[in-house]
C-alpha cells in the first residue's frame, strides 16, 4: 500500500513537472531574435538587396579609390555573414575601386528558405548573378575568401578554368583558413551533430541559444584575437535574423559536399595561371597544424613557398604564395 502511494505521488510529481515544462519550453522556443546593434543596423541600412530566383540576397558595394580598375569581392565564412569584413572594409576601399561583399543564401540578412537544398554550386551561381546585376560580368575580379567562402571560391575557380561563357573572370584569389582539404578538416562536435543528426538536428537547431553558440564558436579564434561579447551578439543576431538558426543543419551539408567533390575543388587549384595567396593561422582547431601544411606541401597543387609573415604571442601566420 505504501509503495503504491509512493508511485502515485511520483507520477503526480512528473505530471506537474511536465505541465510546467511545456509552457516554459514553448516560451523558450519563441524567444525573439536579439535587436540589431547600432553598428549592425548601420551595416544593413547601407547595404542593398538583389533578387536571385525569387530570393532576396543582401550585399554591400562601396566605391573606393578613384581611377583604379581593381575590384575585390569578399566571400564570408560559416556561420556568419558579410559583416565579418567590417573592420577591414575602409582599408580595402583605399586599395580597390570597388569593394563588394554579399551574404550567402541562408546567412546574415539574405533569405533563409526552408526546406531548401543549400549547395556550394548555388552559392557560386549567386556570386555570378550579383556581378551580372552590378554590370561587372566582364571585369577581372579579385576574390578574397574565408572558411566556407573558400569552397565557393574554389567552385568559381573551377568554372573560370573551364572557360565557360557567363562565368566571372578571376584576376587573383586569396584564401584564408578554409578546409580546402576535407581529410584535414576537423568539424566541431556541434557541427557533426547538426549535419549528421538525422531527426535530432531540427531539435538541436531550435534549442540552440546564444550561450551554446558563443561557447562553440569562440575556441576557433586565436587566444588573443577572440571576439568580444558584443561582437558575438552581432554574429548571433545575424544568424537569428529570418530564423537562420533553423537552417544551420541544412547549411552544414557543405562539409559532405566538400568530400564528395574533392577532386573538382582541390583540382581547381592545380596549374592555375592566376596569383593565389593563402593566409593560414596555424592555431585553427578546425584546420589543425601541422596536418594541413604537411598535406599542402605534399600535394601536387602547384609550386609554393611558405613565409612566416606574422609572429606574436598567439603564434605564426603562414602566407603561402603560388
Amino acid at each position: 500500500m505504501v509503495r503504491r502511494d509512493r508511485l502515485r505521488r511520483m507520477r503526480e510529481w512528473w505530471v506537474q513537472v511536465g505541465l510546467l515544462a511545456v509552457p516554459l519550453l514553448a516560451a523558450y522556443l519563441h524567444i525573439p531574435p536579439p535587436q540589431l546593434s547600432p553598428a549592425l543596423h548601420s551595416w544593413k541600412s547601407s547595404g542593398k538587396f538583389f533578387t536571385y530566383k525569387g530570393l532576396r540576397i543582401f550585399y554591400q558595394d562601396s566605391v573606393g579609390v578613384v581611377g583604379s580598375p581593381e575590384i575585390v569581392v569578399l566571400l564570408h565564412g560559416f556561420p556568419t555573414s558579410s559583416y565579418d569584413w567590417y573592420k577591414i572594409w575602409e582599408g580595402l576601399t583605399l586599395r580597390f575601386h570597388r569593394v563588394i561583399a554579399l551574404d550567402f543564401l541562408g546567412f546574415g540578412f539574405s533569405d533563409k528558405p526552408r526546406p531548401h537544398h543549400y549547395s556550394i554550386f548555388e552559392q557560386a551561381s549567386i556570386v555570378e548573378a550579383l556581378l551580372r546585376h552590378l554590370g561587372l560580368q566582364n571585369r577581372r575580379i579579385n576574390l578574397l575568401s574565408h572558411d566556407y567562402g573558400d569552397i565557393v571560391a574554389q567552385e568559381l575557380l573551377y568554372r573560370f578554368k573551364q572557360n565557360r561563357s557567363g562565368r566571372l573572370t578571376i584576376k587573383s584569389l586569396c584564401l584564408s583558413n578554409g578546409g580546402i582539404f576535407p581529410e584535414t578538416h576537423r568539424p566541431l562536435l556541434l557541427q557533426k551533430l547538426l549535419k549528421d543528426g538525422g531527426m535530432l538536428s531540427p531539435i538541436l537547431t531550435r534549442l540552440m541559444n546564444f550561450f551554446v553558440f558563443s561557447r562553440g564558436l569562440t575556441p576557433v579564434f586565436g587566444p588573443y584575437t577572440r571576439p568580444s561579447e558584443s561582437e558575438l551578439w552581432d554574429m548571433w543576431a545575424g544568424i537569428r535574423n529570418n530564423d537562420g538558426n533553423l537552417v544551420i543543419d541544412s547549411l552544414l551539408q557543405y562539409i559532405n559536399q566538400r568530400k564528395k567533390f574533392r577532386r573538382r575543388w582541390v583540382g581547381a587549384l592545380a596549374s592555375v595561371s592566376i596569383p593565389i595567396h593563402f593566409i593560414y593561422g596555424p592555431l585553427d582547431p578546425v584546420n589543425p597544424y601541422p596536418e594541413f601544411l604537411e598535406l599542402y606541401s605534399n600535394s601536387p597543387i602547384v609550386s609554393y613557398n611558405i613565409m612566416r609573415t606574422f609572429k606574436q604571442q598567439h603564434g605564426e601566420v603562414y602566407t603561402i604564395r603560388n
